[in-house]
């Protein structure tokens, strides 16, 4: 392994970054790997002080100068280069549309980076049809997640204040992306930590195996076990042979949010348990099975350090419940969360080993088949608990844009709406292995489970699922 490149140290990849290359492959377009979005401000916009933020924001953050190259073996290593000023494009889509304005950067969206020695971001200065302005952001999600990308943007905003208005102080400086990539993988190479939690994972998968659970029911379960002349097969395919895909958004009003959010405080947990529960029992019903997996993306983001280093940090491990429906609802959302925080704990652990391991414990007649019809990532981030506050009244907006590549039947995002904090649903999924009638079915059934549960925390699981 070359110690330096262009005179900057280099570090292998961690666990989370080859977790990205290891769907890579099965798509047909790099930009797969691409997180696009776009955060806009209600205000006149100094363009030239906005133009310095970025470029100060970059200085900053060690996470957006990360470049990538091979070795003779043709693996991925990485290294950090030092900040150079550059120029900011602006584009300026006064007097189109918003929709043209919107078609605009999700092309942008769609257009892969080169990955060797290049930059992996793309930051375009925006001026909006509806009178917000601001900037557009691209990353490979080799380097950004959406914590990391969600501080960064913040990060411009708030010197782009404190160099504009009075009193708006300076941010407290970013973390060292270097120090937590050196921490990553050293708990990689054979730690005392790493194995405790290999052991943990081993003993979850030799518990026994799951089963696949349909979003329409066990069609997808039976038409395997015809295919494979298995009538025991507990897998299914959950993909299409394309990796196309749509972008679905469902939006719950605030006022309602409000109300799962109350029931989430009173009784001490978290948001994502109780959208885990709703989703589990959806599945219970639809398939009868009190057995139930859904992948679930966990963010590794618990200490100042990780929340601030940048990079991309996500882990990925299937999250299974087994619950009859003699259980209370909310005896299932307390064993959630606890089965939640366990996880958390030996989170670190390479979900590529897990997925292997589990794979060589049940052998599966083909490849391709999986327990998990779904993966949920829930965003708690909205940039107004971030201390964007103090800008008084500004409003601002933040949009997603999809890269039209989906490497899985389906993945929901959960996420706070900026202007009224209720939540949006965005399904990504496959054009060809979920409709969005099929969305349409979950989100309906979904919503009236979690709102019936907290409600009626004491029904058990059974009764929720006749009365909806």
């Amino acid at each position: 392994m070359m110690k330096t490149r262009k005179g900057y140290k280099v570090y292998p990849l961690t666990v989370a970054q080859k977790f990205h290359l290891y769907y890579l492959p099965h798509c047909p377009s790099a930009a797969v790997l691409n997180i696009g979005t776009s955060l806009t401000i209600e205000v006149e916009i100094d363009w030239e002080v906005l133009k310095q933020s970025v470029n100060k924001a970059y200085e900053r953050c060690e996470g957006m100068r990360v470049r990538f190259a091979k070795d003779k073996e043709g693996n991925y290593y990485q290294y950090v280069v030092k900040h150079e000023e550059q120029d900011i494009e602006f584009v300026d889509f006064t007097g189109k549309t918003m929709e043209e304005a919107e078609e605009t950067m999700k092309e942008w969206t769609r257009v892969p980076f080169r990955m060797e020695d290049a930059q992996l971001t793309r930051i375009v200065m925006i001026k909006m049809p509806d009178g917000f302005s601001g900037v557009y952001f691209l990353g490979h999600h080799m380097i950004v997640d959406a914590q990391s990308l969600i501080g960064f943007l913040k990060d411009i905003i708030e010197l782009y204040c404190n160099a504009k208005y009075e009193g708006v102080p300076y941010p407290k400086d970013m973390c060292s992306y270097i120090e937590q990539i050196q921490k990553d993988l050293a708990y990689e190479s054979g730690s005392g930590a790493q194995q405790r939690d290999r052991a943990f994972f081993e003993k979850e998968i030799a518990s026994s195996e799951p089963i696949f659970n349909g979003l329409r029911g066990t069609d997808k379960l039976e038409a395997a076990r015809e295919m494979f002349k298995n009538p025991d097969l507990r897998t299914a395919f959950s993909a299409s042979d394309s990796t196309e895909s749509a972008l679905d958004i469902f939006h719950l009003e605030g006022e309602p949010t409000q109300r799962l959010m109350e029931f989430c405080e009173k009784y001490h947990v978290s948001l994502a348990c109780l959208l885990l529960m709703g989703l589990r029992t959806y599945f219970q019903k639809m398939n009868g099975h009190d057995d139930v997996s859904i992948n679930n993306a966990i963010a590794r983001r618990a200490t100042l350090k990780e929340k601030k280093s940048g990079g991309t940090r996500i882990h990925s491990f299937p999250f299974r419940t087994i619950f009859p429906e003699s259980m209370k609802f909310i005896d299932g959302i307390y064993a959630i969360r606890d089965k939640q925080n366990e996880i958390f704990r030996h989170a670190n652990y390479d979900p590529t080993e897990y997925f292997a391991q589990r794979a060589k414990t049940y052998p599966q007649p083909h490849a391709g088949l999986t327990y998990e019809q779904m993966s949920l990532t829930y965003q708690p981030l909205t940039l107004k608990e971030k201390g964007l506050d103090q800008l008084g009244d500004i409003r601002y907006n933040t949009k997603w844009y999809p890269n039209g590549i989906c490497p899985q039947g389906m993945y929901l995002t959960v996420m706070h709406r900026p202007e009224d904090n209720g939540l949006d649903f965005n399904f990504e999924h496959q054009v060809k292995a979920v409709s969005r009638e099929d969305l349409e079915y979950l989100y309906y059934y979904l919503c009236k489970i979690m709102f019936k549960g907290a409600e009626n925390p004491d029904l058990t699981i059974g009764e929720i699922i006749r009365l909806v």
